[in-house]
């Protein structure tokens, strides 16, 4: 019966994550590993507009792995941010007066205004199984800046846990880095 169970349970589970994380993760752990990390600004097509591919940076996976699935967050930040201009962190953090379709989804700050204002904002806690395929995770590093990746559908070894995506400088790599830092959003969109 148990074994029954298990095997049930194992084709629910995609259903039980919501398909469309479960994609998300996917499409995160399918992203080119060799990406130089570049964050400088530049100007780019709006809307789905991106970086030239061998560059980027933690909120790129974020944003290339949505796009994959048909999901501009470039655009959908941008008509929130145009919008509610107050609610976002660019003039107080930037000294910006209005909304830039070349870098405000590119900055993790903003990304987590957006995915607390648009998506589902998911507790923090010190349990790795609450983390799931397809969550956005947010950190502050030990220095204090903003880091994003994406909880991917692979276990880390000898635990009950996730690896996530992510790019702090060595290119897209998906590591077991959840509880490395300082966690400051926990997000599914």
């Amino acid at each position: 019966m148990k074994r029954l169970l298990s095997i049930a349970l194992l084709f629910c589970m995609p259903y039980a994550l919501g398909k469309s994380n479960l994609e998300l993760a996917k499409q995160a752990e399918q992203l080119p590993r060799l990406v130089v990390y570049d964050s400088s600004y530049r100007q780019i097509d709006y809307p789905n507009g991106d970086v030239p591919s061998h560059y980027g940076v933690c909120s790129d996976v974020v944003i290339r792995s949505y796009r994959k699935l048909g999901i501009d967050l470039q655009k959908q930040l941008h008509e929130d941010i145009k919008k509610n201009f107050s609610q976002y962190p660019s003039q107080k953090m930037w000294g910006l007066r209005k909304p830039d379709t070349n870098i405000d989804h590119r900055r993790v700050p903003n990304l987590e205004t957006f995915f607390a204002r648009k998506g589902t904002v998911k507790p923090i806690t010190v349990k790795g199984e609450d983390y799931l395929p397809g969550d956005i995770v947010s950190w502050r590093l030990d220095n204090g800046r903003p880091h994003i990746g994406i909880v991917t559908s692979i276990k880390a070894s000898n635990s009950r846990y996730y690896l996530v995506m992510h790019n702090i400088g060595y290119g897209q790599v998906t590591e077991d880095v959840l509880f490395k830092w300082k966690i400051v959003g926990h997000y599914s969109y």
